[in-house]
């Protein structure tokens, strides 16, 4: 049986010390490097459209620091805009969607903060701002149709809906390997087709003709499904839990019945999907690189500790739900010793694919 992601995957809540709020600075890094598209996107859509009320969708939104930088960024180009313009500023309303089980009560704690720190930041009132939660997949409909004028997400189109189905001969493995059969890899670039096709069809519903889209998804430069840019980070995981199947920590079928529902795609598989599909225009399509650094910390100053938080943030709740929470502190610790080991002979930066889509006009006979 095929895991449903839609029920177990979310982020570690909370402010602690394995929460994505304090472990994410990853993903801050390829914000500032994909700053230059947003910029390009808003721009353009708001000087052709002029909304009375800009409607901004941000899917994947997590909780923490970085939910709230697209937002922050998009309204803040629009008030220069239109004092430049010498135009009133619209109103906004933002909608903030993630899977059921993400930390939306995190996230609505630091609405006030995040509109007085662009009040701040502005030095002037900006127009108001309206925000909603919106828990749900967006593997299928969430907004009513024609009401969205622009659509972000980073980081998280590269998680399917589900685990792939046919994979059960991927012994020794949690995701995509160089030791995979073929058809697991075929398996899962299958189900990302599925699901990102989904996704484009839904949002091109959802959408105003000319609205847009600035997607960005952990991806991979290379064509090899398996290559070691993409998969590497969880071939390390597995060698962890291979380790504690061998000393009998971990039953070895508990194992072999896991895997990451999770796809990396190269450029090409994602404008493939995006011409299939035809309700968008490509306007750009850039691939960009960020160093998974180690940050000295009070009490740890070796390489794996960041890599090996980070990873526990976006992936522990998946490995609860499988394996349960008494393993957690012993996975993470044999994680981190690896990791240790492996970045001090080798770096490891994470792919990310860029796009950014205008949706068609219809066509009218």
């Amino acid at each position: 049986m095929a895991m449903d992601a839609t029920h177990v995957l979310h982020m570690n809540g909370g402010i602690g010390k394995s929460s994505y709020a304090n472990n994410s600075s990853l993903q801050q890094k390829s914000f500032s490097l994909t700053k230059h598209i947003r910029k390009e996107a808003i721009t353009s859509l708001y000087r052709s459209m002029l909304p009375r009320c800009l409607s901004i969708a941000e899917l994947g939104c997590a909780s923490g620091p970085n939910a709230f930088i697209a937002v922050s960024e998009i309204i803040k180009i629009v008030e220069k805009l239109c004092k430049e313009m010498n135009h009133k500023p619209p109103e906004y309303m933002v909608l903030m969607n993630d899977l059921p089980g993400n930390d939306f009560n995190n996230l609505f704690k630091s609405i006030s903060s995040f509109k007085e720190k662009l009040s701040n930041e502005l030095e002037s009132q900006i127009g108001p701002c309206y925000f909603y939660g919106v828990p749900a997949s967006f593997y299928g409909r969430i907004f009513p149709n024609q009401t969205l004028h622009f659509v972000h997400s980073s980081y998280s189109l590269q998680w399917l809906s589900k685990v792939p189905e046919g994979i059960e001969n991927n012994k020794g493995n949690i995701y995509m390997s160089n030791t995979s059969p073929l058809n697991v890899l075929k398996a899962y670039y299958e189900q990302f087709q599925r699901d990102f096709s989904l996704f484009l069809k839904c949002r091109a519903e959802e959408l105003v003709e000319g609205g847009c889209m600035v997607l960005t998804i952990v991806g991979r430069r290379s064509e090899n499904r398996s290559s070691k840019e993409c998969c590497y980070i969880w071939e390390v995981m597995a060698k962890a839990l291979n380790d504690m199947v061998l000393q009998g920590i971990i039953k070895e079928e508990n194992f072999d019945t896991f895997n990451i529902p999770s796809y990396t795609p190269s450029p090409s598989e994602v404008k493939l999907e995006v011409l299939k599909e035809g309700s968008f225009t490509i306007n750009s399509l850039e691939v960009s690189e960020v160093k998974f650094e180690s940050e000295k910390c009070e009490s740890f100053n070796d390489s794996g500790y960041n890599v090996s938080q980070c990873m526990r943030a976006i992936a522990e709740p998946i490995l609860v739900n499988h394996f349960g929470k008494a393993i957690m502190e012993e996975l993470f610790y044999r994680y981190q010793e690896i990791l240790n080991d492996h970045m001090s002979k080798e770096k490891t930066n994470v792919i990310n694919v860029t796009i950014l889509l205008t949706k068609k006009p219809y066509e009218r006979f």
